[in-house]
């Protein structure tokens, strides 16, 4: 009987242990979705291949950071796109889904999430005198647009994924997939 408050307390200490394990290995999980540690198959590529691969509008997004005029061609298409699935106009990843997709009218293609959270990651961009949270592809690296949280848009996460209509490519569904461009030093 001596020993049964120090192996209460063991247990106890052991049972905080585990739920501590276990919030910690939750907001590891949470972060892996923001960035993912390892995303299959990147695509590296020089400056001059991506700028054969690439219009100079889509160069000029994916991979120098660039916006397009907001309520033009591509967004018109956008909103008249029914079902189906966003890639990534350099690699062909899957970015997004039809089912994340909202009007916002702000004059570039919106979604609530990302269809494949590990072909989307995020990070902090202070340019242009602003804070923002700035859209990459996972696989190329291709900038995307930036994502807005708290809104108060009427869906399931309250966030704007903003993203440059030029560095998508839209797939229909049933469609095939686009041709995923492979690695040049493959």
């Amino acid at each position: 009987m001596q020993f049964t408050f120090p192996l209460v307390s063991l247990l106890s200490l052991s049972l905080l242990a585990s739920c501590s394990a276990g919030n910690d290995k939750k907001a590891m999980m949470e972060t892996q979705q923001e960035k993912p540690a390892d995303p299959a198959a990147k695509v590296e590529k020089s400056d001059a291949e991506w700028k054969k691969e690439l219009t100079p509008e889509q160069y000029r997004i994916l991979r120098k950071a660039g916006t397009e005029a907001p309520n033009g061609a591509v967004y018109e298409q956008f909103k008249k796109q029914g079902e189906g699935t966003y890639h990534c106009a350099g690699c062909g990843a899957l970015l997004f889904s039809s089912k994340e997709k909202f009007d916002s009218h702000c004059g570039w293609p919106s979604f609530y999430d990302p269809a494949k959270a590990q072909n989307v990651t995020t990070k902090k961009d202070i340019s242009m005198g602003m804070v923002r949270t700035e859209v990459n592809c996972a696989k190329c690296g291709g900038h995307l647009g930036h994502v807005f949280e708290g809104e108060g848009f009427d869906t399931p996460t309250d966030k704007r994924y903003c993203i440059n209509g030029v560095g998508l490519v839209f797939v229909p569904a049933g469609g095939e997939k686009p041709e995923v461009k492979k690695d040049a030093k493959e």
